[in-house]
């Protein structure tokens, strides 16, 4: 076992589950970049110093058309000579001649954050009509692709990187990315296998050898869930994130699914491999009138279910990728963001699993190289006590524990939690 970790190089980058911020939510394929360096500016000044340090650009980027949520069937994207997407220069002025995201991610840089982007899995179906050259070789764009193209989204054709010339396409795209800063790659339509019979593991593999070539650190992230519990160690192996879920969006029905899925998938998490429950739906969303989030709205979420997702997200160490806008952020989703006891438990875990459940309530247990942590989740529809059998079990020396999110010492056995709350405490 040590002689294969040894070779896993990407397990060196993300030790800790990755924090940022996300444009799909807030923008879906047609985020500008003022938007994006406005996103950073804030976060530099904001939430920098709790840990949050990733801003990625999603999908689209290449599309000069992109105005909303939507994809636009078939249309053109701005594509170099070697078959490689690059940024639209009426969305991204500060990509004109040539430079592709260098300027934008050195000014990322220069603020101390990282820069990440989206891509879809494969090579541009433009190429491919064009047949456009691939660096490094003779071959063409014809000659490696492959008929197994996104159900959602035009854009791509598959890679088959059982050629030479496969596996020189993506290398092409990882230096690329490197040359221009990328910090973060978020490769979508790739992570649930149900959709290629497993085909879907070659092109990872390929992407994760083009990135250990290349010898700048990258987290590679993988979209959209769900990912197999069969493919759990292949994962572990290949990637640092991987999605748990579909897009998830701010309905109850969603976030309770979540609770089976990290139970699932706890024992996945290591320095390195950080299962991902998706972005949080929280604050200002959708302004871009994105279906999935219901128009321009704020979070339909209550605030103890924003509770009660930040309680599961952190405690079971899912990476936080923030989806709505931060300038306008309200001062609640803002504390979420920035409570120092939270944020130090989510940072130091070292072990966490389910420890009960049953129909109203939900508990998860974990730990610390100092400390002990329990989150309690109220997931019936009633404001109930917490059970004493419960209290009894948890903190069976007398029942004085810390509230984190509350930052006050509080008795257990004298709290109610209302319906679809939680409350997370230190023993």
């Amino acid at each position: 076992m040590k002689s294969t970790l040894k070779h896993l190089k990407h397990l060196e980058v993300a030790q800790t589950p990755p924090m940022g911020w996300n444009s799909w939510d807030c923008y879906g394929a047609s985020v500008r970049e003022e938007e994006v360096r406005a996103h950073a500016d804030f976060m530099a000044e904001n939430l920098k110093e709790y840990g949050w340090e990733y801003v990625v650009v999603d999908i689209q980027w290449s599309e000069p058309q992109a105005s909303s949520t939507w994809y636009n069937a078939f249309f053109s994207l701005q594509m170099d000579e070697f078959s490689r997407l690059i940024p639209a220069e009426n969305r991204f002025p500060s990509a004109a001649n040539g430079v592709g995201f260098k300027a934008l991610g050195d000014y990322i840089h220069s603020l101390g954050l990282k820069f990440g982007i989206h891509i879809m899995r494969g090579i541009p179906r433009q190429a491919v009509h064009q047949n456009t050259k691939i660096k490094g070789t003779d071959k063409r764009a014809r000659d490696i692709a492959l008929n197994n193209i996104c159900p959602w989204n035009s854009d791509m054709y598959g890679v088959n990187v059982d050629l030479p010339e496969g596996q020189l396409y993506y290398d092409s795209l990882i230096e690329l990315y490197a040359s221009w800063g990328v910090d973060f790659i978020k490769v979508d339509d790739i992570a649930n296998s149900y959709l290629y019979g497993g085909a879907h593991r070659k092109e990872i593999a390929a992407i994760q050898k083009a990135i250990q070539k290349v010898g700048r650190p990258m987290v590679l992230s993988l979209s959209p869930g769900p990912a197999q519990l069969t493919d759990g160690a292949y994962l572990q192996d290949h990637a640092n994130m991987w999605r748990l879920t579909d897009d998830f969006w701010d309905h109850w029905d969603a976030l309770y699914t979540m609770f089976d899925r990290c139970a699932e998938w706890a024992p996945y998490l290591r320095p390195g491999n950080w299962p991902d429950c998706d972005m949080l739906p929280l604050g200002h969303i959708g302004i871009r009138a994105h279906d999935g989030g219901g128009g321009d709205n704020w979070t339909r979420f209550t605030k103890d279910e924003q509770y009660t997702l930040m309680s599961l997200w952190t405690i079971f160490q899912s990476p936080l990728m923030y989806g709505g806008t931060l300038p306008d952020i309200d001062a609640f989703t803002l504390s979420l963001f920035t409570n120092k006891e939270v944020l130090t438990m989510y940072q130091t875990l070292t072990q966490r699993r389910q420890y009960y459940r049953d129909e109203n309530w939900v508990v998860w247990h974990a730990t610390s190289e100092e400390k002990e942590y329990v989150a309690i989740f109220n997931v019936s529809e009633n404001e109930q006590a917490i059970p004493e059998s419960l209290v009894s079990d948890l903190v069976p020396q007398g029942d004085f524990v810390y509230d984190l999110w509350h930052q006050q010492a509080i008795l257990l056995s004298e709290q109610k939690l209302a319906p679809h709350g939680a409350l997370l405490i230190s023993l």
